[in-house]
């Protein structure tokens, strides 16, 4: 069977490819996707060959690449081993790609929690942001937020943005943004920012220590820019704990470890997703799964909405352009694909 695919075919070019799909194995589900959603870093990091894009670094850079990710479908077929879930179903996926139809193993112990289904009270666009989400869920997670503390999240992209209502809704207060760009201050805003900064402006750190009374007590750091630690180091309160959300894949950087680490007591925490146990959650360390399952209840008791922060959507078929502009723009929005348009 025809099915077409999102591919990166060289440094900053996308293209849609036809490529054969079989039916799912014994232990696969084979899903149509309705949505699914760019992680403008990853994707951006892979679309212009960074050679740093895994962890360790380095290495030739293959083409072509594709990446996706979290997206959102119906099953159209289940595998004989299969027995929790139908055709038909409505599910929230973690790592897929961007393609038209997708097998994914779900009975394997390791890979089985990619697949989630979804009550109708979730719409696609809010399930094909879930496993992203878990990302800065993840971070508020390690860093221990309790109910009344302050919280300060370092660039607004997509992330940093998801990690704005996520803290709300753990009870953080204040919550503050910051970002550069002054279209994604007032974004942050709308997102549920009790403050949103300028990291540039003089006064900056001594903005946040006035409105968190000396400090902020957990900080997300997602620029994955060494100045943006060393930033963010800058507004922590004694004891505060900062988790590095962004992938931090140029290692250049020096920060002044006895003045802003060591004599406050800051506690910094690796915070990405592959940091996370597979089988069972504990207190600040829930599984992939456990995670997901969480963002579904909070979106389907109107806790959360991570949709109302799409700006763009776009069909499969305006993926080449779409990508150049991910390769150019520094300030790329948050973008879905429906698949419903091809």
């Amino acid at each position: 069977m025809k099915n077409r695919n999102i591919l990166f075919t060289g440094p900053s070019m996308a293209a849609i490819v036809e490529k054969e799909i079989n039916a799912p194995k014994a232990n696969e589900v084979q899903v149509r996707l309705t949505v699914s959603t760019i992680s403008s870093g990853t994707e951006r990091a892979n679309l212009v060959g960074d050679p740093n894009v895994n962890m360790g670094g380095g290495g030739a850079v293959v083409w072509p690449r594709q990446l996706g990710y979290s997206s959102a479908g119906i099953i159209e077929a289940v595998g004989a081993d299969v027995t929790d879930l139908k055709v038909g179903d409505r599910v929230a996926m973690a790592w897929t790609t961007h393609q038209e139809l997708i097998n994914i193993n779900h009975t394997d112990i390791y890979n089985r929690a990619n697949v989630y289904p979804i009550s109708d009270k979730v719409s696609y666009e809010n399930a094909a942001l879930f496993h992203i989400g878990t990302f800065p869920l993840a971070a508020i997670r390690k860093c221990g937020l309790e109910i009344g503390e302050s919280a300060i999240v370092m660039g607004m992209g997509i992330l940093g943005l998801f990690a704005i209502p996520l803290l709300k809704a753990a009870g953080a207060a204040p919550v503050i943004a910051v970002d550069p760009v002054p279209e994604k201050r007032e974004k942050a805003i709308v997102a549920g920012a009790d403050f949103a900064f300028d990291p540039f402006a003089p006064n900056f750190a001594k903005q946040v220590k006035e409105v968190t009374g000396g400090g902020a007590n957990v900080g997300i750091e997602v620029t994955g820019v060494g100045a943006g630690l060393d930033g963010i180091l800058d507004c922590m309160a004694p004891f505060g704990r900062v988790a590095l959300l962004g992938c931090t894949r140029n290692k250049n950087f020096t920060i002044d470890y006895y003045g802003k680490v060591h004599s406050p007591g800051i506690t910094l925490v690796g915070a990405h997703t592959m940091a996370r146990p597979k089988f069972e959650s504990s207190k600040g360390w829930w599984t992939q799964g456990d995670d997901i399952r969480a963002l579904i209840r909070l979106t389907e008791m109107g806790r959360i909405d991570l949709a109302s922060l799409i700006d763009e959507v776009h069909s499969p078929l305006e993926a080449p352009d779409v990508y150049t502009r991910l390769a150019n723009e520094s300030a790329f929005p948050i973008v879905q694909f429906d698949w419903r348009l091809l």
